[in-house]
């Protein structure tokens, strides 16, 4: 009966493991797209602010 507890344990534990697995890809791939975003966002303020600075000289 032992055998049995531990295959259960086992079965469980590599479950959880799997889901631990995608939930930290699927959180990796949204912080990604945030921090892509955002970069882009800074790159584009940082092109007009020296589009601007060019201009005025």
């Amino acid at each position: 009966m032992l055998i049995d507890e531990k295959a259960q344990i086992s079965a469980e534990m590599v479950l959880l493991v799997g889901a631990i697995l995608v939930i930290v890809l699927v959180v990796g791939s949204y912080v990604f797209s945030i921090s892509s975003s955002i970069a882009g966002n800074i790159s584009s303020v940082v092109d007009h602010a020296r589009d601007t600075t060019i201009n005025k000289l």
